[in-house]
């Protein structure tokens, strides 16, 4: 069995972590130059400008295709599941908050004369936009390359 600590030398994982970092680091400076103000919950936050899983799973895919190969079965497998997710991201995802919105509307159209409601609202901002989905690719794909060509990859 391999050594655990193996991981933290594995550049193909953290690059990809990085670029998800970026992505959410990108959302909080947006975030505050379109509020103009501070919120933390735009660094924790899902959905948004740019999409961090699309980063994430481009710069995967993009490492693996860097190291083991452009025609690799793990670049093949890697590619698939970056699909998989950015699909989800920008189609379910963003299906479901929609209908987040709408039932949030019902809600507080039915109990706005005084009634209590005790239920949470409904999270609306879960998936992206197209779009925000072809930036999250965008910056997973340069992130990796980026890193690859920072340390000679």
């Amino acid at each position: 069995m391999q050594n655990f600590g193996d991981i933290f030398g594995n550049q193909v994982l953290l690059v990809a972590i990085a670029a998800c970092f970026l992505a959410q680091g990108l959302k909080f400076a947006i975030g505050l130059v379109r509020e103009g103000e501070i919120n933390v919950r735009w660094l924790f936050s899902t959905g948004g400008m740019p999409s961090a899983h699309s980063a994430l799973v481009t710069a995967l895919a993009t490492g693996v295709g860097q190291t083991k190969g452009w025609g690799s079965t793990e670049f093949a497998i890697a590619c698939m599941f970056a699909v998989i997710v950015m699909y989800d991201a920008a189609g379910v995802r963003q299906a479901v908050g929609k209908q987040a919105k709408i039932l949030n509307q019902i809600l507080d159209d039915m109990f706005q004369e005084g009634k209590q409601f005790n239920e949470e609202r409904l999270k609306e901002l879960l998936g992206h936009t197209p779009f925000q989905v072809l930036m999250g690719l965008a910056l997973g794909i340069g992130t990796s390359v980026a890193a690859g060509w920072a340390l000679g990859n």
